[in-house]
């Protein structure tokens, strides 16, 4: 990496800029400022050991730039740091819910085997005896320190941090809502230094700034986009309602989906209340200045990385925890096992490993980060793990390469997500097919076409063979 001036600029830049000419004159400045990364895979390794700095990023979908979701979103930071290195364009949670996510891949254990399936199931009881990803660098001699919502917050694991920062509060709005309790969005009379995820950045430069004898794990964890989306009035100024596109949907989208999939939907709740209510425009505005708002955070971040002596040697890892859906198939928030709540932005740079503006198409899971870095980084293998290392992808994304990406969502509940197809099965035994190639969208369930029955019998070979039953469930917990 090369020292350069951060993006994080830009964002104070547009939100200044009142015309579409200055707007891109404000695009054009801070694209001039120099590159922001620049791992070439040529830099050698310069210390025994690779330090490891870890993004989580909660309830961002692949709406931000690399991924291609939303055109127009302004994400320059996130933009730079997937042209520095090596993105999975088919990368997908094990579960679209952040406690049954994070947990299954901050222990290498899938939910199907753990029964860790909603947000209201503490995860330890059952896992007792899980060595969770940062327990597992400690005892392999690294320095680990994590900051804001690494975990889901009910269940945040204190033997996983000899340090812990803790996630801190955001401030809120004087009037709210536009939506309803929680899901709502509404700007913040704030400044950046007064959010949450800016005082979690604020932890992560400080240990990058520190002098450290042994190699670290740094966990930097991000609680925006996740709902409420409430961040300062100019990320909301940068995304004017009359410039707000929807999503692409058709009529009766649900028409051709089993009773299961439909009651997940609940195309008579959150999208419902958006429609009539005439907030469809407001809420994606919302969504969207809370990615910008991140992205200038995570900006902050790895400049500060890049400043710092870590630069050569420090491993990257960027995800989001699950994807998110704004209306499609009639539904809001993640909870379902279509492709808007099961893709996630995945992102890796290895310094003399992975080389800049990689694209990998080849299916992956949140569940290999936990092998990939112990590979990476030289540690002892563990068993037990359900993920698979995707070095050899980061070393040739075209080597041979056939593990579909499991999704699970509830007991029986799960999605086989292959290069082309996407099959769904519930625990009633009702399925759901797609071919990508041609329907992206999902619009036209093939599940019942007697052409594809070999297509699905492929597909079932890779469903867990192992369905545990629910861990018990907490009353009124796991909100958050």
């Amino acid at each position: 990496m090369k020292n350069s001036a951060p993006f994080y600029g830009l964002v104070t830049l547009c939100a200044q800029a009142r015309s579409k000419s200055k707007l891109k004159k404000a695009f054009v400045l801070t694209i001039a400022l120099g590159s922001f990364l620049n791992h070439q895979g040529s830099h050698a390794q310069t210390a025994d050991k690779y330090n490891v700095l870890f993004i989580a990023v909660d309830d961002m979908n692949d709406w931000i730039g690399p991924f291609g979701g939303y055109k127009g979103i302004i994400t320059p930071n996130l933009d730079n740091l997937a042209k520095s290195g090596v993105k999975f364009d088919k990368a997908y949670c094990s579960a679209p819910a952040c406690n049954p996510s994070r947990a299954s891949l901050l222990t290498g254990v899938r939910p199907a085997t753990s029964g860790v399936y909603h947000n209201d199931q503490p995860w330890r009881p059952v896992l007792k005896d899980a060595v969770t990803l940062p327990q597992y660098f400690t005892a392999n001699g690294y320095e680990v320190e994590g900051a804001g919502k690494i975990y889901h917050n009910s269940y945040n694991d204190a033997a996983s941090w000899p340090v812990y920062h803790g996630v801190p509060k955001n401030p809120e709005p004087t009037s709210a809502p536009n939506g309803k309790a929680h899901f709502d969005w509404n700007p913040v009379n704030a400044k950046d230094e007064e959010m949450g995820d800016y005082k979690t950045v604020s932890k992560g430069i400080e240990f990058l700034k520190k002098d450290h004898n042994k190699p670290f794990f740094l966990a930097m964890g991000f609680t925006r986009p996740h709902l409420p989306w409430y961040v300062p009035q100019k990320y909301f100024d940068l995304y004017p309602l009359d410039k707000i596109t929807l999503p692409e949907v058709i009529k009766n989208d649900l028409s051709d989906i089993p009773p299961a999939g439909v009651k997940i939907a609940k195309p008579q709740g959150d999208h419902k209340f958006i429609v009539e209510s005439n907030q469809w425009k407001k809420a994606i505005q919302g969504y969207l200045a809370s990615n910008t708002f991140t992205d200038g955070q995570i900006g902050r971040l790895i400049d500060a990385l890049n400043k710092s002596k870590y630069k050569e040697n420090t491993i990257i890892v960027l995800f989001g925890d699950h994807g998110w859906h704004l209306g499609e198939k009639e539904h809001w928030r993640k909870f379902s096992l279509w492709e808007e709540s099961a893709r996630v932005p995945f992102i890796i740079i290895a310094p003399g490993l992975t080389k800049a503006n990689t694209t990998v198409n080849r299916t992956v899971n949140l569940m290999d980060i936990y092998p990939t870095l112990i590979e990476l980084c030289k540690l002892p293998s563990k068993s037990g793990l359900e993920g698979n290392s995707i070095v050899p992808l980061l070393k040739n994304p075209e080597v041979a390469w056939n593990h579909p990406s499991v999704t699970t969502h509830g007991l029986k509940n799960h999605s086989v997500r292959s290069e082309k197809y996407r099959y769904i099965v519930y625990e009633d035994g009702s399925e759901e097919l797609y071919d990508h190639d041609v329907d992206p969208q999902e619009w036209k369930n093939l599940a019942k076409d007697p052409k594809f029955t070999n297509v699905k019998k492929e597909l079932i070979a890779f469903l867990p063979k192992v369905n545990a039953p629910n861990a018990p469930r907490q009353k009124g917990g796991g909100k958050e």
